[in-house]
């Protein structure tokens, strides 16, 4: 079998250091890399269909879990995998809240990296040796919240994180290049599908999902 994976990260020493370990250790592996959001966005959006993203957590043009949350709420089938610097428990366990297979901290060795991922190609889910039993907390607001973001659209989801970003309509109509008018119907239906009444209620809520605690 010919595995596919997706590499996002921005580092190209660390993308490069990947592509070389994946490459000697995993047999028939073909290898695509983007070091933005914006070009993992091309990616999919083109029709291809990685049976793994290798996701660093911190990426140009996401903030935080964005990434993760689009991936798990419009690409729900491709498995995403986790590869960050921060690697206290608590953002381990997010993650594995929202769905992933894995959380590769970049302190793992190359060794350790392609062993990782081997495991998850197989349909397993790999989390450092150490993380220990996962803390039980009450998640079923987040659960709550992450089912009326799946219902965005990937069009919708875009201008949810611009109005995060505190763009006002008619800057976000120039960046997607269509009109204010279109701007408008897509935050009237953001607002209807998370069941708030205005922009700053809307961002709350995605603000909440892509906390990542300290």
């Amino acid at each position: 079998m010919n595995y596919r994976i997706l590499i996002t990260e921005d580092h190209p020493l660390f993308r490069s250091a990947l592509v070389t370990a994946l490459t000697q250790g995993i047999d028939s592996v073909s290898l695509k890399e983007s070091s933005s959001f914006s070009e993992l966005q091309q990616h999919l959006e083109s029709g291809e269909t990685p049976d793994l993203i290798l996701l660093d957590l911190h990426i140009p043009g996401a903030r935080e879990f964005s990434a993760l949350l689009y991936l798990r709420t419009h690409f729900p089938d491709i498995p995403v995998a986790i590869i960050s610097a921060r690697e206290e428990g608590s953002v381990i366990r997010q993650s594995l809240e929202y769905g992933t297979c894995g959380f590769i901290p970049k302190s793992a060795s190359l060794e350790v990296l392609t062993s990782a991922v081997r495991t998850m190609l197989d349909g397993d889910v790999w989390t450092p040796p150490d993380l220990g039993s996962t803390q039980e907390d009450d998640s079923s607001d987040n659960v709550q919240l992450m089912e009326k973001v799946s219902t965005l659209t990937p069009q919708q989801f875009k201008v949810l994180g611009m109005l995060r970003d505190g763009l006002r309509n008619k800057q976000i109509a120039w960046e997607l290049q269509v009109s204010e008018a279109c701007i408008k119907a897509h935050a009237t239906a953001i607002f209807r599908k998370l069941g708030v009444n205005n922009r700053t209620q809307a961002v709350i809520v995605l603000q909440q999902l892509e906390v990542v605690e300290s």
